[in-house]
């Protein structure tokens, strides 16, 4: 099966496993923020932050080992859907609110292949230009609960609207095509083994 460049997989993720996810991640939110606002001390690389560049104050999550074990898991899936062969690189999961924007961007390499899995909350659509030309009007996808978008992260621009809801939460799960350029050099996104921080030079 020919991959190109963007597809929708409805259903790819049961409800019971992804509504199992999304309170998960929501509780998670609510334990590390009361540990935050009291000076709880904690490794914000395995907690979570409010500080991604991308969106501020916005609760995130690089790697964590509930989603880097979705990773795993929807490997065949990804594998099947694309017809590529794929090794996984990491996991990043947002619960969005209100007033939350996503700019137009393209990916880093470590984001050769990707997906997003709405994990619950109110709808939020994601648009995507899939001609992968910048600046022209996109295609709006929108995703119910479980539902996966696969798409060419490095090769379209992709964002999302200002949120008009109170809660999403979105899990993007990325992968690397093990015949391209990036797949040995990004494995696991230059870290030892899935579920552990981001490695950062000293």
């Amino acid at each position: 099966m020919a991959f190109n460049k963007y597809q929708i997989i409805k259903g790819a993720v049961s409800y019971e496993l992804v509504n199992f996810i999304f309170n998960y991640f929501l509780l998670k939110r609510d334990a590390v923020k009361w540990m935050y606002e009291r000076n709880v001390t904690y490794d914000n690389g395995m907690f979570g932050t409010w500080t991604d560049e991308q969106i501020p104050n916005t609760y995130s999550h690089y790697a964590d080992p509930v989603m880097e074990t979705l990773l795993m898991k929807v490997l065949p899936v990804m594998t099947q859907e694309t017809g590529l062969n794929l090794v996984p690189t990491y996991s990043y999961a947002r619960i969005y609110k209100k007033g939350d924007e996503l700019k137009r961007h393209k990916d880093r390499p470590s984001c050769e292949i990707s997906t997003t899995i709405n994990l619950g909350g109110e709808p939020w659509p994601i648009f995507l230009e899939p001609s992968g030309e910048e600046g022209k009007e996109g295609t709006k996808v929108l995703l119910e609960v479980g539902d996966m978008l696969v798409y060419s992260g490095c090769e379209l621009e992709h964002w999302r609207e200002p949120f008009e809801g109170t809660t999403c939460g979105q899990v993007f799960l990325h992968y690397n095509h093990v015949n391209g350029p990036f797949a040995e050099k990004n494995r696991f996104d230059k870290r030892p083994m899935l579920g552990v921080p981001p490695i950062r030079n000293t």
